[in-house]
C-alpha cells in the first residue's frame, strides 16, 4: 500500500493501513512530515507555521495521537471554551455537561443585554430542535440573521472563522451547525479547547515517524510522486507496484496524479477555492496575557481575531501569536501591511500595562492555501476515486471543515476502506 503525502491525513492512513496488515510506503515531497501543521525555526525559536486549535470532540485525532505514543495530556492544554476579550468580557464555559455549561455561560455573559442573551438561547434551541441541520444553500450569516448584531460580531463571526476559516457571510451553515452539534452534544469535555503546548511536530509527525520505524513503515521524504497508473489489479506509482494507493496529498496534487483516468474527480478537486491564514508573531519580554488564548475585535483596520500567549502554553516567554483567519483581503494588502496593522492592534486592544514595552515583530507567515473555502452547497470530491484508490485529506467530502480532525478521519477511513 502506498500513501502519497505525510501530513496528518497521510500519517493516519499509514498508521491504520499498517494496523490492518498492509505493508506501507509513504512518499512525501517535503523534507519533513506534518503538511500544513508543521514547525519552523525563527531566530532559533521553534514556531508553528500557524496556530492550531483542537476541541475535545476531536476524538479521531486524540485516538491517533495515542496510537503513535503521543501523550495528549502533556502535549495539549485542556481548558473550558472561552472567548474572552481583553476587557475581560466574553463567553466562558465551565466544566461539566456542554449544553448546561453553554446556557449558564450565555446567561452570565456580561456586556450583553438580556435581549441579546435570550435571542442566542432561542436560536440555539431552534437549531437543536432542527437536529443541527438546515438547507444546503444557507450561509452562517443567513442562519444567524435574526440574532442581534452584538451577538453576531462577538460570538458567531469569531467562532465561524475559527472553525471554518471562512467569513460568516460566505460560510456553510450546514458545516457550522455540525461543528456546534459535536461540540455541544458529544459528552462532557467535547467543547473544551485543546491548545498545543508543544511544537506541532511533537504532537504527531515526530511520534509518528518513530512509530513508522518500529512498525516497518517506509517513509520517503523529498520525493514527489510523478506518475500513477492502473494495471489489472495493481497500481503503479513511479515504477513501484502497490495493491492500493491513498492520495493524502493536496487536492491539486491528487488531481494531477489521477486526471488521466478520473477526469471528473480531478475537475471537482481542482475547482476548490482556498482561504488563507496569516499568523503574526510578536515579541515583548516580560509581557503576559490574562489567558493563553484571547479573542480580539477584528475590522477593516485590525486583522487578528485571536491572540495566543505562547509562554502560557509552555512555549517561548514573551512571544505572542496573532491569528488572522479568513485572511484573503489582508493577504492582498501584503504581509508587511498585515504585520504593521497587527502591531497597532496589539497596542490598541489590550489594557494599559499589558506591554512593558512596545511589542516588536518576530515573524509573519501566510499560509495562502490554508483551507478550502467552506461555502454553502460546496461540492467536495469523494474519498473513493477508483477501485483501491482513495483520496484522504481535509478537503474530501465529509461533515467537517478543513481541520486536523477532518484530515485524520479521512486518512483513517481511506485505510480502513482498503482492508
Amino acid at each position: 500500500m502506498a500513501v502519497v503525502g505525510a501530513g496528518w491525513a497521510g500519517i493516519a492512513a499509514a498508521v491504520y493501513g499498517r494496523k490492518a496488515g498492509h505493508e506501507v510506503e509513504v512518499f512525501e515531497m517535503a523534507p519533513h512530515a506534518g503538511g500544513r501543521a508543521r514547525t519552523v525555526l525563527v531566530d532559533d525559536i521553534a514556531l508553528d507555521n500557524g496556530q492550531h486549535i483542537l476541541i475535545g470532540a476531536y476524538q479521531a485525532t486524540l485516538a491517533l495521537m495515542r496510537e503513535v505514543g503521543a501523550d495528549a495530556t502533556l502535549l495539549l492544554r485542556r481548558m473550558p471554551l472561552a472567548l474572552q476579550y481583553p476587557d475581560g468580557q466574553g463567553l466562558m464555559l465551565r466544566q461539566g455537561a456542554p449544553v448546561a455549561a453553554f446556557v449558564r455561560a450565555v446567561l452570565g455573559r456580561r456586556g450583553w443585554s438580556w435581549g441579546d442573551r435570550l435571542a442566542l438561547l432561542t436560536a440555539a434551541t431552534r437549531w437543536a430542535a432542527m437536529r443541527f441541520r438546515c438547507a444546503e444553500g444557507l450561509s452562517v450569516a443567513d442562519l444567524c440573521r435574526s440574532l442581534p448584531a452584538t451577538v453576531q460580531a462577538e460570538l458567531i463571526e469569531p467562532l465561524c472563522v475559527a472553525a471554518l476559516n471562512t467569513p460568516a457571510a460566505q460560510a456553510s451553515a450546514v458545516v457550522f451547525l455540525r461543528v456546534l452539534r459535536d461540540a455541544l452534544f458529544s459528552g462532557p469535555g467535547s467543547s473544551d479547547l485543546l491548545l498545543p503546548c508543544a511544537p506541532l511536530g511533537s504532537l504527531l509527525p515526530l511520534p509518528a515517524a518513530a512509530w513508522f520505524q518500529r512498525q516497518g513503515v517506509r517513509l520517503h521524504q523529498t520525493v514527489r510522486a510523478t506518475e500513477l497508473r492502473s494495471e489489472s489489479t495493481a497500481w503503479w506509482l513511479d515504477g513501484g507496484r502497490f495493491d492500493a494507493v491513498v492520495l493524502a496529498c493536496t487536492a491539486a496534487e491528487a488531481a494531477r496524479l489521477c486526471a488521466p483516468f478520473a477526469a471528473d474527480w480531478a475537475r471537482t478537486a481542482s475547482a476548490l477555492r482556498y482561504e488563507p491564514i496569516v499568523t503574526v508573531y510578536l515579541r515583548c519580554p516580560g509581557a503576559q496575557l490574562a489567558l493563553p488564548m484571547v479573542a480580539l475585535h477584528a475590522d477593516a483596520d485590525m486583522p487578528a481575531q485571536f491572540a495566543f500567549d505562547l509562554g502560557a502554553l509552555d512555549g517561548p516567554a514573551g512571544v505572542f501569536a496573532f491569528v488572522v483567519s479568513g485572511a484573503r483581503e489582508w493577504v492582498d494588502r501584503g504581509l508587511d501591511a498585515t504585520a504593521a496593522a497587527t502591531l497597532a492592534q496589539a497596542l490598541a486592544s489590550f489594557p494599559s500595562g499589558t506591554w512593558p514595552a512596545a511589542p516588536t515583530l518576530l515573524h509573519a507567515a501566510a499560509e495562502k492555501r490554508a483551507t478550502f473555502r467552506c461555502t454553502p452547497a460546496l461540492v467536495r470530491p469523494p474519498s473513493a476515486i477508483a477501485p483501491r484508490l482513495w483520496a484522504a485529506g481535509d478537503y474530501v467530502a465529509g461533515p467537517y471543515p478543513a481541520t486536523l480532525e477532518g484530515a485524520v478521519r479521512a486518512g483513517r477511513d481511506a485505510a480502513l476502506s482498503l482492508s
